[in-house]
């Protein structure tokens, strides 16, 4: 037998309902020659005429009669289908989202997105990944990857959107009581000891390529991969970093070791934004997921201080 078209499958229940060609066509909004079109095709489809013409209307044939309820069941579960697949409900998910982040970009993103997870998706999870460019990339077109958030300047393609959040800065990390702490010139900047984070963020390529286009050239005492050791390093050292702002602010907060001195130098800026594939721009979760990160960081939510 040839595949039944499953388009006629709502002319069947229509008929079933109204038992009249007329009716069943302004139920379904089409014409009636169409009905009886479509009528025709299960006739011939089933080897059964279905729906024939009595005193009292048209009346359904047994065959019709053990066809329905299938029927009526199989547009129950696309109907159902559909919908749910556009409906989401934060306060039941328990789905795990994933979200593309560096070091500093979990210091900045995490703690204020978990804290409102907890009031507004309390059944729902967080998972931050740190990947290359490419693996960023991937994950976002295969899903694997909800969204990238903060620095990534190669997510530029027509298959991505974006969205910008808010504006960063650098700013210099010493110990409390540092002698150039008041004092700090371009000179000085360029003769002290640094401490220079070579990590996989993309944050940092911007200020080694101002440097490098200013040649303004820094001793690297201590290459590290990590920003999590800087505080305790810099407490014990006449070390300097220069570091994003955020991050600053976050580790003078906790340790009283280290304070804060602006550049001598007007160092770039740059844009922190979300970024996600555009196979996933109607999906409600992601879409959800979007709508919280521009609420909670943009120019007029942002934190830290300037």
């Amino acid at each position: 037998m040839p595949e039944l078209d499953l388009n006629l499958i709502p002319y069947l229940v229509a008929m079933e309902d109204t038992r009249n060609v007329s009716r069943a066509a302004e139920r379904l909004g089409v014409s009636q020659p169409r009905v009886s079109t479509a009528l025709g095709r299960l006739r011939e489809y089933f080897g059964d005429p279905l729906f024939v013409r009595t005193s009292r209307g048209m009346e359904p044939t047994p065959r019709a009669l053990m066809l329905i309820p299938a029927a009526r069941d199989a547009l129950s579960r696309i109907e159902s289908g559909l919908i749910d697949s556009e409906d989401f409900d934060p306060a039941t998910s328990t789905h795990t989202f994933s979200i593309a982040l560096s070091d500093v970009g979990e210091i900045v993103f995490l703690p204020r997105l978990l804290q409102v997870f907890a009031q507004r998706a309390p059944h729902a999870n967080l998972r931050s990944v740190t990947l290359t460019p490419a693996h960023v990339e991937r994950g976002l077109e295969s899903g694997d990857v909800d969204l990238a958030v903060g620095f990534f300047p190669d997510l530029s393609g027509n298959n991505f959107f974006q969205q910008r959040l808010f504006t960063h800065r650098f700013i210099c990390l010493m110990r409390t009581g540092h002698p150039l702490a008041k004092t700090l010139t371009v000179e000085r900047f360029i003769a002290c000891g640094h401490a220079v984070v070579r990590s996989e963020g993309r944050s940092q390529e911007v200020l080694e390529q101002y440097l490098e286009k200013k040649r303004i050239r820094r001793r690297a005492v201590l290459e590290t991969p990590h920003f999590m050791s800087l505080p305790f390093i810099l407490a014990r050292t006449d070390l300097i970093a220069t570091v994003p702002h955020a991050i600053g602010f976050a580790y003078v907060t906790e340790h009283a070791s280290i304070t804060i001195v602006e550049p001598p130098m007007a160092l770039p800026r740059f844009d922190l934004r979300q970024h996600w594939h555009r196979k996933f721009h109607n999906d409600p979760r992601v879409g959800w997921l979007r709508g919280l990160v521009s609420e909670l960081f943009n120019d007029a939510m942002d934190e830290w201080p300037k």
